[in-house]
């Protein structure tokens, strides 16, 4: 009999097959002290495992197909450091030799101890990162109880064209769907910002997460038909539903070649007007997937990883090295470095900062707030950005801006550092741009003022809403209220695009509302004419510019930044389409 369930489309595309159900065995792991005289071997067994592991995931990087993405094997790389930093193995050991534990159970310590880290952190994204530390250690602990990682022939043949489902995949076991012929996947557990998911939609893999107890009604083997536009799992389908969907994949397949066409297509609307249409990077993953959709540049890329998960502060020569690598990567496009956002939602380790975490982070000490206050975390990196600047197109950019003299104090910065630079024949860009934020709504109100001083803006609508909005957005419980197509919301990004315009001030976007096809109509009508989006969904958004004729938005746009009446309002949002 035909059912459905219902999940968090992740992954776009629909799949048909058959059910291959995934069962993770969890490990006993006991606090089994040994005696003295074993100290010496488990120590020695602790590393055999991680070299073990780090053998296995060789290995299993050379098997990636050659037709695969080419940041996919970079998450296997991630991995492959997590196994060489000693964040990983130095505190075990020591619990090995201090206090006698067992090597899995003084691992899986660690483990608990890192994740800690991550899920106090209120970003979603950086949230689901325990997910790497999670795969690495339970590789490490399946060779410490001698569990065998290959699978067998018979696992390999079912897995072609089968549809996987799981309590939550690794990111490592998506990277061989592909290569296993798996048409699509479905998880009861997991969300859109976890590795597994974004992992998912770069290689094209259909995918649904969050399908509550999706195990107890489908069986292994049976049919199923995934849908990752919609997040509906459709299990024992009939033949009228199968022949539908099979028209759908049809149809699907199609318009995926005609996306992959738009990749070195200039990105104009239909009426010949040029718009910019940019990557956020944030891992060396993305940097690969940025230009391989033809992005034109890099509009945001973020620098937090650089502070998380240490003790130490990130030197000059690591923050050079990093942005290096990414302009080198990218290949000659302009490349936008976001100066550290960290103290809100991306807490570091409070050794770094000597500051507690405040009552309420969000509007707290953080951004370009802290790095004033705290200059040796801020400096360092400033001087890495301009000296970044001689390789290539390098713009600088400020977040968090709530006040006029922070834009001013960081210029003044920026200008003894080449100063300094300049007397010691240090290689820079004298015309490196220095742009800001635009995610607090005074600055938003201010924004004429802020033009006066900055090169250029970057709407970043994730703060800008829930400031505007008063809401948590990662709160389960007023979350529904987060709307970027709020009429309020929408009055202060038209505020900035016009007082961008009169200054001569370019204006981008780079929140997650420029990645919103359902909003991409009324920011071009709004004259917002840079957007920066994930890799992932680039190729979508400039098919909707291209698709657009200027005129017309502008001309509903417009109608609908002035009425009050919410009934006209939605109206005109219909007619944008």
């Amino acid at each position: 009999m035909t059912f459905s369930l219902h999940g968090v489309a992740v992954s776009g595309g629909i799949a048909i097959g058959n059910a291959y159900i995934i069962v993770h065995d969890e490990f006993e792991v006991r606090d089994n002290l040994i005696e003295p005289s074993q100290i010496d071997a488990e120590v020695v067994r602790l590393h055999a495992a991680i070299d073990a592991t780090a053998s296995q995931l060789r290995a299993m990087r050379e098997k990636i197909p050659a037709n695969t993405p080419s940041d996919v094997a970079a998450f296997i790389d991630t991995y492959l450091l997590m196994l060489t930093d000693t964040t990983l193995s130095d505190e075990p050991i020591r619990m090995i030799r201090e206090r006698r534990h067992n090597a899995a159970f003084a691992l899986r310590n660690q483990r608990d101890a890192i994740v800690a880290v991550f899920e106090q952190m209120d970003d979603p994204y950086l949230q689901t990162r325990h997910d790497d530390v999670d795969h690495v250690v339970n590789r490490i602990l399946r060779t410490l109880f001698r569990d065998d990682l290959t699978r067998t022939d018979e696992n390999t043949q079912r897995m072609q064209g089968a549809i996987l489902l799981a309590d939550d995949l690794a990111p490592a076991d998506a990277l061989l769907m592909q290569h296993y012929g798996v048409l699509g996947f479905v998880t009861e557990y997991g969300g859109p910002t976890s590795h597994t998911s974004i992992l998912a939609r770069s290689l094209g893999v259909p995918g649904i997460v969050g399908v509550h107890h999706a195990r107890r009604f489908v069986h292994d083997g049976e049919v199923l038909i995934i849908d990752g536009n919609e997040g509906v799992v459709i299990g024992d389908p009939d033949q009228r539903t199968l022949n539908h969907y099979r028209r759908r994949l049809d149809e699907r397949l199609k318009y995926v070649a005609k996306l992959n066409k738009l990749k070195r297509a200039q990105c104009v609307t239909r009426d010949g007007v040029a718009i910019e249409l940019q990557a956020n990077v944030e891992l060396p993953t993305d940097f690969a997937a940025a230009r391989e959709v033809g992005a034109s540049g890099v509009g945001l890329y973020r620098t937090e990883f650089l502070y998380m998960n240490r003790v130490d502060i990130p030197t000059e020569d690591e923050h050079f090295d990093a942005y290096k690598h990414l302009v080198e990567t990218v290949r000659g496009v302009p490349v936008t470095i976001r100066t550290m956002d960290i103290g809100g939602d991306k807490q570091v380790d409070p050794a770094l900062t000597n500051r507690a975490k405040g009552a309420n982070p969000a509007l707290g000490l953080r951004a370009i707030r802290l790095g004033l206050k705290e200059p040796q975390l801020f400096v360092p990196q400033v001087r890495a950005i301009i000296k970044a600047s001689a390789l290539g197109a390098v713009r600088m950019m400020i977040p968090m801006l709530s006040h006029i003299d922070e834009a001013k104090q960081v210029r003044e910065i920026v200008r003894s550092i080449q100063q300094e630079f300049k007397s010691g024949g240090v290689a820079f860009d004298p015309g490196m741009l220095v742009g800001g934020m635009i995610e607090v709504p005074v600055a938003a109100i201010y924004a004429d003022g802020f033009a006066q001083v900055l090169d250029f803006f970057s709407i970043g609508t994730n703060d800008l809403i829930q400031y505007a909005i008063a809401i948590d957005r990662v709160n389960d419980e007023v979350n529904y209220l987060y709307d970027p197509l709020n009429p309020g919301v929408l009055r202060l990004i038209a505020m900035t695009i016009k007082a961008g315009q009169k200054a001569k001030v370019p204006v981008a976007m780079c929140g997650e509302m420029a990645g919103d096809v359902r909003c991409t109509r009324m920011l071009l009508g709004m004259g917002l004419e840079a957007f920066s989006v994930h890799p992932a969904i680039l190729l979508e958004i400039k098919r909707v510019i291209s698709d657009t004729e200027l005129q017309h938005v502008r001309s509903i746009a417009e109608k609908a930044l002035k009425t009050t009446d919410m009934d006209r309002f939605k109206d005109l949002l219909q007619q944008l389409g």
